[in-house]
């Protein structure tokens, strides 16, 4: 006894052809694709090497400069005057153009002039961001010194 066996109709329907030309498009695209990787690495090239050579720019680390009552300036826990201080920024500022922030962290009794001779010479250098940094209320009236959060910021 033979028994004949019928044919769905979604067989009828389904159609191979664009699957298979997006197949072809992807084996061409990744075909293409590991032929320019492999273009550049063809030439066998020594890089030339240099003693000074830096990253293009360094890792962006806040330049907090610290102004005591008399107006003495510290800098990584080093006195500085506007002198060094001017090319310590200027250095910092070469090693993040974009980035480079300076934190300006003065007692509240410093000379004014001094806060606006440092505020000018962020200006004059181009320093993309400066800050002060101020205790909360709560912090000034107590006796032991806090540290301070930044709380403005100047820009440019």
């Amino acid at each position: 006894m033979s028994f004949k066996i019928q044919k769905g109709k979604a067989l009828d329907s389904l159609n191979l052809t664009p699957l298979i030309d997006v197949v072809f498009l992807l084996l061409i695209f990744f075909l293409v694709a590991t032929q320019f990787s492999q273009d550049d690495q063809q030439l066998p090239i020594k890089l030339p090497s240099a003693q000074s050579a830096v990253p293009m720019t360094i890792e962006p680390e806040e330049l907090v400069v610290h102004i005591a009552q008399d107006s003495t300036m510290m800098v990584r826990g080093q006195g500085v005057d506007i002198a060094t201080l001017e090319g310590i920024l200027r250095q910092a500022l070469a090693d993040n153009p974009v980035q480079q922030t300076v934190v300006l962290r003065g007692d509240k009794r410093v000379e004014f002039q001094t806060i606006v001779s440092l505020v000018d010479l962020c200006n004059r250098l181009k320093i993309p961001s400066y800050r002060f940094t101020t205790a909360s209320e709560a912090s000034a009236s107590n006796s032991l010194p806090e540290e301070s959060t930044p709380s403005s910021e100047v820009p440019e």
